[in-house]
């Protein structure tokens, strides 16, 4: 059975989503804090974390930035619980590697599609190639690593990601939107600059290598080389 564990301090929807999620067939678990999140989780691997932004204390964008930097815990799916409006927050835990985000407040159907959907996404991401090459680049998906030659070269958590997703179609043109919508996971309407931003930082990164990421206007990127 997959365990989810969520990270919330408001009693009402912890329990409603704990009990949403019991229904639905998951094994679940709840915590008010960080501190107790990991001691918990250390002993046992969740299967999917639902992590609230606005914690008494250490707030979740901390919690996940220790997540994502910690060896046993990296893999780790997650999905963030944010305030309405609270596009900042959003951005930065996307790029620090959260997999996905609900805006309060949600309904308990919404939380459910959104956890079995990455749940499917990180299933199919086990089968892809652990190595990507692409001209003078090089991707190691297993150790998260980017190559330009001999160079190693440190990209950020959502900046991998869709590199990895346009090497990984070679040739295709990739729409922004579909981008935004397997790299970030959801549809984020309007939001397309998201995108080109990372992009610009890709190419900026990767000097004369980032050369193989070619704009088609008013359409989307493609890999060559």
């Amino acid at each position: 059975m997959q365990k989810v564990c969520i990270v919330e301090d408001d009693d009402n929807i912890r329990e409603m989503v704990l009990y949403a999620l019991s229904q639905a067939g998951f094994e679940a678990e709840g915590f008010t804090s960080g501190e107790a999140f990991f001691a918990h989780v250390l002993k046992e691997a969740p299967s999917l974390v639902l992590l609230d932004i606005m914690l008494p204390g250490e707030d979740g964008i901390s919690i996940l930035k220790k997540l994502k930097h910690a060896e046993k815990t990296k893999r780790f799916p997650v999905i963030m619980l944010t305030a309405k409006g609270a596009e900042l927050d959003r951005i930065k835990g996307l790029d620090l590697g959260a997999d996905d985000y609900i805006t309060k407040p949600f309904s308990v159907m919404e939380a459910i599609s959104r956890v079995k959907a990455v749940l499917r996404r990180c299933e199919s991401d086990a089968d892809k190639p652990s190595k990507i090459t692409v001209g003078s680049v090089t991707l190691h998906s297993d150790r998260r690593v980017l190559f330009a030659g001999d160079t190693e070269i440190a990209l950020t958590f959502k900046e991998f990601e869709l590199l990895y997703y346009l090497m990984h179609n070679k040739g295709i043109v990739v729409r922004r939107d579909t981008l935004l919508n397997q790299v970030w996971g959801f549809e984020y309407s309007g939001e397309t600059r998201t995108v080109d931003m990372h992009i610009k930082s890709l190419r900026k990164k990767m000097g004369s290598a980032g050369g193989i990421i070619k704009t088609v206007r008013n359409v989307g990127y493609k890999i060559e080389g």
